[in-house]
């Protein structure tokens, strides 16, 4: 039984309610207003505190690499000066940093490079833009090559998707690191004459040209198989009965549903290929002296650890930094795209 102020209340507010009704069915509305699945993976994005951790560190790292020139700026120094060379006590006679912990100090922060004396806090901020910017050209390339593949086979079947199967596993079937040391050279004589020095944009348009060709079939494959399950379901078979072009069923219907499974791919596609392109530069036909990359600083970091075992640690760190990041990105993208995946 309610005491008389409660029944009062109940009363009042009542009134209230009365007298706004258009204020309530507001509320009411926009309670039951629907979310597009975009807004859903966002929202559940958003709740998971590790992707958005590592998406702010993954984005830091775009960001530093893209300012780079800004940064060595503010610096005052660049990766390409010999500062041991034009300061003769910076290096001992035997071309390790005078100073302790491989030269760090207030002038260079990360130390400085045995033997040549460069600065390595730029070493490492440009050897990461060179890495980034050509792991996405790759990414990207490899993504839609092997989407445009995997559609094609999957949805015309036949002879077509038989071709292009044998294709895939023919090139599945290299073994992907001796082709890259292999090759890289051949490819790189395409363009320049033994004789003559490479420019580093050939070298680069090589590194592309080789991982692109051995990089798309597990795309491909994916794609594939996810437009096989696709191109019987009802909606792919009405879109035919009402007389739609095959490029429109594959442009409207197929490829909006193949969107997660192409992003969360694509995601674990680029920290492999930014490993891809440091092995390279690391057994020495990728990126060579003077260009910053830190497969480069690897391969210089292998063969003075004994002595300066400093100039390991900065490169090391940030490479397992980003890969990780990367990693846990694509498992919360893969999460939020579709949360019954991680039970």
């Amino acid at each position: 039984m309610s005491s008389p102020t409660d029944a009062a209340v109940t009363t009042t507010d009542a009134a209230k309610v009365s007298a706004n009704p258009a204020k309530g069915s507001d509320r009411k509305d926009r309670s039951l207003e629907g979310r597009s699945p975009g807004q859903l993976m966002w929202m559940r994005f958003k709740r998971d505190r590790t992707g958005v951790i590592s998406a702010f560190v993954v984005l830091l790292f775009f960001v530093v690499a893209a300012l780079a020139p800004v940064i060595s700026w503010l610096y005052g120094k660049d990766p390409y000066t010999l500062y041991g060379q034009e300061s003769l006590d910076l290096l001992d006679e035997f071309g390790f940093p005078t100073g302790p912990n491989g030269g760090i100090s207030g002038e260079h922060w990360f130390g400085l490079e045995p033997d040549l004396g460069r600065d390595v806090f730029m070493q490492l901020i440009y050897g990461m833009r060179t890495s980034l910017y050509t792991s996405v050209v790759v990414t990207i390339a490899m993504v839609t090559t092997g989407v445009l593949i995997g559609l094609v086979g999957g949805y015309f079947g036949g002879k077509v998707d038989y071709w292009l199967g044998r294709l895939t596993d023919f090139l599945l079937a290299f073994p992907s690191q001796l082709f890259f040391i292999a090759f890289m050279p051949v490819v790189v004589a395409v363009f320049v004459d033994p004789q003559e020095e490479t420019p580093t944009y050939i070298r680069a348009t090589a590194i592309i040209l080789v991982m692109w060709f051995l990089g798309w079939m597990g795309m491909s494959r994916l794609v594939r198989s996810q437009v096989l399950s696709l191109r019987e379901r009802e909606f792919v078979e009405a879109a035919k009965v009402s007389g739609a072009s095959r490029w429109r069923i594959i442009r409207k219907e197929l490829l909006p549903n193949l969107v997660t499974p192409i992003l969360v791919q694509g995601t674990y596609m680029l920290p492999s290929s930014i490993l891809s392109v440091a092995f390279l530069s690391f057994v020495g036909v990728g990126y060579v002296e003077p260009t910053p990359d830190w497969g480069r600083m690897f391969a210089i970091a292998g063969r003075i650890y004994e002595e300066d075992p400093t100039y390991m640690f900065f490169p090391g760190v940030a490479m397992v930094i980003f890969v990780v990041s990367f990693n846990l990105l694509g498992d919360s993208v893969r999460d939020a795209f579709d949360p019954k995946a991680g039970r």
